[in-house]
């Protein structure tokens, strides 16, 4: 990466904001692996583990800076017309073998999967009476811990990418997914079976930790909305009671009846798998709620 951060700083072509945003603690990162070979060349294995873990910290603050990192790299491709020549420039490089800035960003998250996955055999296969065992254990831990950080902070930035989206998705501005503490889980066509001599619809549901989205999409035709789903209702997940009406066997499909204190809802999908994870979260989601309700109370 020294074709790129280096050379950037040389010349000036980003802002250090934007050289900050991009790249992060990258230059670290790199000495941190630089020293690790360096012992490891050297047959310290032990002593090098051990003074990369001291390290692990830039790689969780590298995860916490991701997604501004993706969204700094494309606002500057687009805007900056010096900085996306230069990077293809570099990327045409025989070193970097066709694999772009984007491709080579992740990496360093990559790698610490990688390690862990090295040093969970080098434990397993080092005896518990070898003098490196309790070290390499030690290590493990570290390793273990920040991997373990890492996957959080991928799996909240994950669950914030959806919601974003799916608000994006909704027409108006009158629901409001951004809520502390919820989480995306599903979403799909499901059929809303209605009371009798009512015509059979389509919906689109979008299923959350605490609440479950119905919505109707927008009229093809609309100049702006076209894309978008109105939302038809809100229901609140807390005091919900979910039931197989059909769908035990491998048949295709099934029905599912979710009760609320107001409302009952009948809803059919006639794919076995999705309706199995359907009713797999939608269980899941009210099981924790109601989990979590009585450990408040």
């Amino acid at each position: 990466m020294a074709y790129f951060v280096a050379i950037l700083k040389a010349k000036g072509t980003l802002k250090p904001a934007a050289l900050e945003a991009i790249f992060g603690p990258w230059e670290c990162l790199c000495s941190t692996s630089r020293t690790l070979l360096f012992h490891l060349e050297r047959g310290r294995l032990g002593l090098g583990l051990e003074g990369f873990c001291h390290q692990l910290v830039f790689y969780v603050c590298y995860a916490e800076n991701w997604e501004e990192a993706k969204k700094m790299l494309e606002r500057q491709v687009k805007k900056n017309r010096s900085f996306s020549r230069f990077k293809k420039l570099q990327e045409s490089r025989p070193d970097f073998r066709g694999y772009s800035l984007e491709d080579l960003l992740p990496l360093p998250l990559q790698r610490i999967h990688q390690y862990k996955h090295l040093l969970q055999d080098l434990v397993e296969n080092t005896y518990p009476e070898s003098s490196d065992s309790e070290q390499l254990r030690g290590v493990l831990r570290s390793f273990s811990e920040a991997f373990h950080r890492i996957g959080e902070i991928s799996r909240f930035q994950d669950n914030l990418g959806h919601m974003h989206r799916v608000q994006k998705l909704l027409k108006g501005q009158k629901t409001h997914l951004l809520v502390p503490g919820r989480w995306y889980l599903q979403e799909g066509w499901l059929i809303v079976v209605p009371p009798k001599g009512e015509e059979v619809q389509s919906r689109m549901f979008f299923l959350f930790s605490d609440i479950l989205l119905m919505t109707r999409p927008c009229h093809p035709l609309h100049p702006w909305n076209s894309s978008k789903f109105a939302c038809q209702a809100v229901y609140p997940l807390s005091q919900c009671t979910v039931e197989k009406v059909f769908g035990h066997t491998h048949d295709q499909g099934g029905l599912l009846s979710l009760s609320f204190p107001h409302k009952t809802l009948l809803l059919m999908s006639c794919d076995q798998d999705e309706f199995n994870k359907w009713h797999q979260n939608l269980v899941t989601a009210v099981r924790e709620l109601q989990i979590n309700s009585s450990s408040v109370h």
